[in-house]
């Protein structure tokens, strides 16, 4: 399945300067949060593949204005043509705000998903907005990842785990795909194609 990641920064080929054969083949798209409720709109249009989507910490307007035609999947376990998608949208607590989290309350969300993950023999993707602890994360508390995230990859170990968050621009040695045992890891800012 030819798997379309979006996060944190609208692409200007898939939007600005849309290039069609960039939605090609591509069957499902995943938005990792922080992306323009416009952006997500505009490409319905463009694709008959469902765009599921989770929360970004800088989406509070789509509580008002989400993306229109797209699904939300925070805290969900869906299954869309066979994979088993887990969503947990937002990041580390750094200032108020309806998307930021404790560790604690973030472990909270995910045993909260135990049984859904048991009734359904685990789980294929797990998408999020921040990175799991070490795994693509960074050193200040706003882009620090979850360290409940390293144990639900090494537990469950998913095909994909999938956030965003921290930017390219953030680091000099950014780096978008690494391995958590047998789960890649990918960090979807801007856009990735995925196949599985």
């Amino acid at each position: 399945m030819k798997i379309l990641l979006l996060a944190d920064v609208p692409e200007p080929t898939l939007w600005e300067h849309l290039n069609r054969d960039k939605l090609e083949g591509v069957e499902l798209v995943l938005s990792c949060g922080d992306l323009p409720a416009e952006y997500l709109s505009f490409l319905t249009c463009f694709t008959p593949a469902p765009i599921l989507y989770i929360h970004g910490n800088h989406d509070e307007r789509y509580e008002t204005h989400p993306p229109e035609g797209c699904e939300c999947i925070d805290d969900q376990l869906v299954v869309v043509q066979g994979l088993r998608i887990l969503g947990l949208g937002g990041c580390m607590r750094y200032r108020p705000g309806p998307y930021q989290f404790t560790e604690r309350q973030m472990a909270k969300r995910v045993r909260r998903k135990t049984l859904a993950l048991l009734r359904h023999g685990g789980v294929d993707i797990v998408l999020t907005h921040a990175p799991a602890y070490h795994l693509g994360d960074d050193e200040d508390l706003a882009h620090r990842g979850f360290e409940v995230f390293v144990r639900l990859i090494d537990r469950w170990q998913p095909r994909a785990f999938v956030h965003g968050h921290v930017h390219q621009s953030y680091r000099y040695d950014f780096k978008r795909v690494r391995m958590r045992g047998q789960t890649q890891v990918i960090n979807a800012c801007g856009y990735y194609l995925l196949d599985l």
